[in-house]
């Protein structure tokens, strides 16, 4: 009796190491399936940000890390540093907001200042043309920390909380990260997301299938222990 609900367990552990195992190996299919939509974005030649009437279906999947280009001019003294942690060391990113040749407002984050960096940074004067990478705003605040509007202190970039904060009105749903550009200043310095999705279902995979062939292993060790038992009691 003991035996047979031991294999009993045995059998449902095989069971649910293998079906982890499979839906692993979907994981895999579907993540690979993103690297290669956002690759293929993030080289596709720049489009127009989505338009107002468009706003409410803007998403993650649809939009993350489209190439866009947008021109317009940006509002002065309305900038927003979000603490960053980047190859450069930490830091902030600099965020102000651009009137669009259309009359919306968008959230532009145009790059990286060092944590050490206390001048000022103001934002070109007149019209200017932005290329850069199409992002969704970030409400849920920093890791471990949370957005501080009242004090200025802001973790992740929550587009709707810096539009209130800074009185923007009705602003995009999302930001655009600004590509280098060589005849910047030093800082800000743009062109610096970084897209990069971790990937290890396959291991993951070979793990739960690997503990799948140990439980049928261990089951046929099971029989054929319990077998030689009972041999060896019908000889006696």
């Amino acid at each position: 009796m003991r035996t047979a609900v031991f294999l009993i367990a045995l059998t449902l552990a095989f069971c649910g190491f293998s079906a982890l195992g499979v839906w692993q190996v979907q994981r895999l299919q579907w993540k690979h399936a993103l690297i290669a939509r956002v690759d293929a974005r993030i080289h596709a030649a720049p489009t127009p940000p989505p338009a107002r009437n468009d706003w409410p279906n803007v998403s993650a999947q649809r939009d993350e890390y489209r190439r866009v280009v947008i021109e317009g001019d940006y509002l002065p003294n309305h900038d927003t540093r979000v603490q960053a942690v980047t190859e450069r060391g930490p830091g902030w990113w600099l965020l102000t907001p651009l009137r669009s040749d259309s009359g919306d407002t968008i959230l532009v984050n145009r790059g990286f200042v060092p944590d050490d960096w206390k001048g000022d940074v103001p934002p070109p004067v007149g019209h200017v043309r932005i290329v850069g990478l199409l992002r969704t705003s970030e409400p849920r605040g920093g890791f471990l920390r949370h957005n501080d509007p009242a004090h200025d202190r802001w973790y992740s970039r929550d587009v709707a909380a810096i539009a209130q904060t800074r009185g923007l009105g009705t602003v995009a749903p999302y930001f655009i990260d600004a590509g280098r550009d060589a005849f910047a200043p030093q800082w800000p310095a743009g062109g610096m997301t970084v897209v990069s999705f971790r990937d290890q279902h396959l291991q993951y995979a070979l793990t739960w299938f690997a503990l799948a062939v140990l439980t049928l292993y261990a089951g046929w060790r099971v029989f054929y222990t319990s077998g030689n038992v009972d041999r060896t009691r019908h000889e006696r």
